[in-house]
């Protein structure tokens, strides 16, 4: 998995179509051949709005719905600073991830491994990095082929109201997944942007359906605001959960350093400047889909809140039903985003370390049997989101809270006391809080609703 560009000696200066310039490149044919056939590396045409959905694709999961039963597990106040305060600290990582892509001149680092092979070692990094990026992503994809399954379940029966015969979940899985058996073998990101436009252009709109119609219910009568538990272990408990539910909703940093990837670089001309436009329009898109949904949603329902605020609302039918089909359309452009490096990971190994020839036969088979994987995982382990908000915490919030801020120190070395050091210590005191209190909360969620949970449902 070790990267050729971060062997000693190899530099790489790049063209004005950021394609890798013959000089100072020590690379043989045969590795550039790999490099501009590996999806990551493969293509460097995008423009800065490219970076701009795809990060909103990557960010806004269907996990926004529930935003308003975090907020019930938070209250007013806590709710609103956990909202705000995540929102504020993502933004000033992914700044970092941006920034740190060309930290070394005439060298980008394409992937999240590689700047930590830079940061910690060859192998330290490695072994630091790609576990926790391999949990996220994976951990993603299995999730949002259970949502996919799900919410095309949930449209099959609002369109009918209790007049088509009941059909189980794990047919909805399997064709949710026949959609990916496609879409996995488009070769890399830049091939995936119109359906990334796509599905951020549906995660807004549903995002908007479901704060536009709780608006248009209204507050129900003697809306309650207590905090959802009524113990104080409960309060506690449901805290921490609540508090992993909104942090984990901004983890979109696994797949930056790929999608900026894809962006042409020059010495006059970085890649930062495009890509940072870019991340600044997705997280207004982001503001304006989780602000509203969490705030209005938490206004108008209080403390009954489901956890997807679309069954609260379950009117009118028509608009709920087009809401579900959005979720699908959104889930399907976020599943080849977090899938895209893992597809990169698995062909360098294989064409890298075993010595496959590369080829369309070998990512045929590499991909369909990823993407048969997550959907085998997603029909036998139907409640696996619960579950990644215990295995998710320990991962999320390294890559996404602290791990940028770690690495900040490392590779500039900041002045102790300074602004820079004072400010990334704040933000890895504050990510360790969260990777040790959410799993908590998580875990207890887990122990309460073990009982549900059915395999092959």
């Amino acid at each position: 998995m070790n990267s050729v560009e971060m062997q000693p000696g190899y530099k790489k200066l790049e063209k004005a179509d950021g394609s890798a310039n013959s000089l100072d490149d020590d690379r043989t044919e045969e590795q550039k051949k790999i490099d501009d056939w590996l999806p990551v590396t493969s293509s460097r045409n995008a423009k800065w709005w490219y970076s701009a959905f795809h990060n909103v694709t990557a960010m806004v999961g269907a996990g926004v719905l529930s935003l308003p039963y975090a907020m019930s597990e938070l209250g007013w106040g806590p709710g609103i600073a956990v909202l705000v305060i995540s929102w504020v600290i993502t933004l000033y990582t992914l700044w970092q991830m941006v920034e740190m892509h060309e930290c070394v001149p005439g060298k980008r680092f394409d992937r999240y491994h590689e700047l930590g092979q830079h940061a910690f070692g060859e192998k330290v990094g490695l072994w630091i990095v790609v576990p926790q990026q391999l949990v996220v992503e994976v951990g993603v994809n299995i999730v949002y082929m259970v949502t996919g399954g799900k919410s095309l379940k949930k449209f099959h029966d609002v369109i009918c109201d209790s007049k088509c015969k009941n059909i189980k979940t794990t047919y909805f899985i399997m064709i949710f997944s026949s959609v990916h058996f496609v879409l996995s073998q488009l070769p890399n990101l830049d091939s995936i942007s119109g359906i990334s436009l796509a599905a951020a252009v549906m995660s807004l709109s549903y995002s908007t359906i479901a704060w536009g119609a709780a608006v248009d219910k209204g507050r129900v009568t003697d809306v309650d605001y207590s905090v959802r538990a009524t113990t104080t272990p409960g309060k506690v408990f449901d805290f921490f959960a609540g508090l992993g539910d909104v942090a984990f909703a901004f983890a979109g940093h696994n797949v930056v350093l790929e999608i900026q990837a894809t962006i042409p670089s020059t010495p006059e001309n970085p890649s930062k400047k495009p890509m940072w436009k870019g991340v600044i329009v997705a997280y207004i898109v982001v503001a304006l889909c989780y602000f509203p949904v969490a705030l209005i949603g938490y206004w108008a329902f209080g403390r009954i809140v489901d956890d997807n605020i679309l069954i609260t609302l379950s009117k009118p039918r028509w608009l709920i039903a087009m809401a579900n089909m959005m979720v699908v359309i959104h889930v399907i452009g976020s599943y080849q985003i977090y899938a895209m490096p893992v597809f990169d990971m698995i062909e360098t190994v294989l064409v890298k370390k075993l010595r496959f020839s590369p080829g369309l036969t070998l990512r045929l088979i590499a991909r369909s049997t990823y993407v048969a994987f997550t959907m085998f995982i997603g029909i036998t382990f139907p409640f696996f989101g619960g579950l990644l908000g215990f295995f998710g915490g320990f991962a999320f919030a390294p890559t996404t809270y602290f791990l940028p801020c770690i690495m900040w120190l490392t590779i500039y070395k900041p002045k102790k006391f300074s602004l820079s050091w004072c400010i990334n210590w704040v933000c890895i005191i504050l990510g360790v809080c969260l990777m040790v209190l959410a799993p908590i909360g998580a875990l207890r969620q887990i122990i309460l609703k073990a009982s549900t949970y059915e395999f092959y449902s």
